[in-house]
């Protein structure tokens, strides 16, 4: 049994041009697309986009939406917290409220 021999530069540059010659000719010996065919190919493709297109901005819709509904519960729920909360006593207000404790007060213990 001969031993292994290493292909040398020019063996590698000669197999490499060898493959790139049958690659090109096998390239060159398939038959032109049919017009036909790359017509209904790309119909086809541009309906996909189309549908895929379509299906996003329904999507990018739904999410819009969504927001506009949760802003709205947000200030639904804002108004009805702002109309529960007491209103803002004045000063006035507040010292009749004490005064009216302290005489309830005094009204008890004189009992």
């Amino acid at each position: 049994m001969t031993a292994y021999k290493a292909p040398t530069f020019a063996d590698r540059q000669a197999a490499a041009a060898a493959a790139r010659d049958k690659a090109l000719a096998k390239l060159k010996a398939k038959p032109p697309l049919d017009p036909e065919l790359v017509a209904e190919r790309k119909a086809a493709a541009e309906r996909k986009a189309a549908a895929a297109e379509e299906k996003r901005l329904a999507k990018i819709a739904e999410r819009e939406a969504a927001k506009v509904e949760a802003a709205q519960r947000a200030a639904e729920a804002a108004a009805a917290a702002e109309a529960s909360k007491k209103p803002e006593l004045t000063e006035e207000e507040k010292k009749a409220e004490r005064d009216a404790r302290y005489a309830a007060r005094k009204a008890r213990k004189k009992r």
